[in-house]
């Protein structure tokens, strides 16, 4: 059975991410060991808080560059909520630098609206992608954010609207994340899960 590991740096979701994966019948490793993230099937980055805490934490393990080494070896990369945000250039909510995975920088969601985003809300399929096949377009997910990325044709999968459109889903190759939190989200997102875990293992 293929292997996805759950990096650990000390981020807040780890074991809802890991117990839903585990659900639609991934073999999860949770680990902050590179040498075990080096060897797995897949990785899954995931995030919760602020920008410049995630990726400072990482950067202190060693895990930055487990994750950017992970990614360009081709496998699949998911990464969740501040998982997503990391993965680029940067953030409005830090100076730190991201991982630079993703081109852009992440903004703040517009002011004058109720920050965090935080509850139900729906998403556009802007294309077709393997882990959202099966997922009706219109779904609903569960978002806990006050950042977001912009809609890029190049690589938005899934557009949300909260006082702008941002990517909620967002794809590039082997790297695949979302802005909201498929663990929390029910049917739709264990659906999503399960296709990442049938992929993983078909491949």
């Amino acid at each position: 059975m293929a292997r996805i590991a759950i990096l650990d740096y000390g981020s807040g979701n780890l074991h809802s991410v890991s117990r839903a994966i585990a659900k639609v019948g991934g073999d999860v490793d949770v680990t902050s060991d590179p040498s075990r993230v080096a060897s797995a099937d897949a990785l899954v980055i995931p995030g919760v808080g602020h920008f410049g805490q995630c990726v400072r934490a990482l950067a202190d393990r060693g895990l930055d560059r487990a994750a950017s080494g992970f990614a360009a070896t081709g496998r699949p990369v998911v990464g969740v909520c501040v998982g997503l945000q990391i993965l680029f250039d940067a953030s409005d909510e830090d100076a730190a630098a991201g991982m630079g995975v993703l081109e852009g920088t992440v903004r703040r969601l517009p002011h004058g609206l109720k920050v965090p985003h935080m509850g139900w809300n729906t998403v556009r399929w802007s294309r077709e992608h393997p882990f959202t096949a099966g997922i009706d377009d219109g779904s609903y997910f569960y978002f806990v954010h006050s950042f977001a990325p912009d809609v890029d044709a190049a690589t938005t999968i899934g557009v949300t609207e909260y006082g702008r459109p941002f990517a909620s889903i967002v794809a590039r190759d082997n790297v695949f994340a979302t802005q909201f939190h498929p663990e929390k989200s029910g049917d739709a997102g264990l659906q999503l899960y399960e296709n990442v875990v049938k992929v993983v293992t078909s491949q």
